[in-house]
């Protein structure tokens, strides 16, 4: 593996109730999270295929982990998306070259499918930074249910010279959803729109 690990982490947020409601069956999201040395902090590199490449190693071996988290085959998760935080010594194309190019690919083939873009952000922090993941349906970005987010964080990381890299699955949509829209149960899944 190209990627130094120093620590990965694993979250997983049920939903039993909202407003006194039950959800029935419970909204299910889990997150797995690697924090990594940046093997470019502190310096210029025209060429990132590196991190490019440090992507798509993350890509399998998160989605593997988020899909366990939860306890599901990877084709039952709903919905995902996709983030990272680069420490004051790297650049946000750091972010992008792990998030961009080559992460996708695995990530789409442990959860069997995945026709819609993965929604992503990224950003530049310190230790304790909040990564907001956003979320949306994996195989239809117009189901308006599944618009969502996880927010995470990494108490030590990431250090200057770090990467924290997260990507999160669902089981399902928000609790309780009602805002219209194009229903999960009628996606097509062809385009990754509808």
């Amino acid at each position: 593996m190209k990627a130094k690990i120093r620590k990965i982490v694993t979250v997983v947020d049920e939903t039993l109730t909202e407003q006194d409601r039950q959800v029935t069956p419970p909204t299910r999201r889990a997150a797995a999270i690697a924090v990594i040395a940046n093997p470019f902090a502190g310096r210029y590199q025209d060429d990132l295929s590196e991190l490019i490449d440090i992507g798509e190693e993350l890509g399998q071996l998160l989605a593997e982990r988020a899909v366990a988290a939860l306890g599901i085959n990877g084709s039952k998760a709903e919905s995902y998306g996709k983030a990272a935080a680069v420490g004051e010594n790297g650049e946000l194309e750091h972010a992008a070259a792990i998030l961009h190019p080559k992460l996708g690919a695995p990530f789409r083939k442990v959860l069997g499918k995945g026709a819609a873009l993965i929604p992503s952000s990224k950003k530049r922090g310190g230790m304790g930074a909040v990564l907001d993941i956003p979320l949306g349906h994996k195989d239809a970005a117009f189901v308006r249910s599944h618009f969502d987010g996880m927010e995470v964080r990494v108490t030590d990381a990431p250090r200057a010279n770090e990467i924290v890299v997260a990507v999160a699955v669902t089981t399902g949509g928000r609790p309780l959803p009602r805002v219209g829209g194009l229903k999960a149960s009628e996606i097509k899944g062809e385009d990754g729109l509808r």
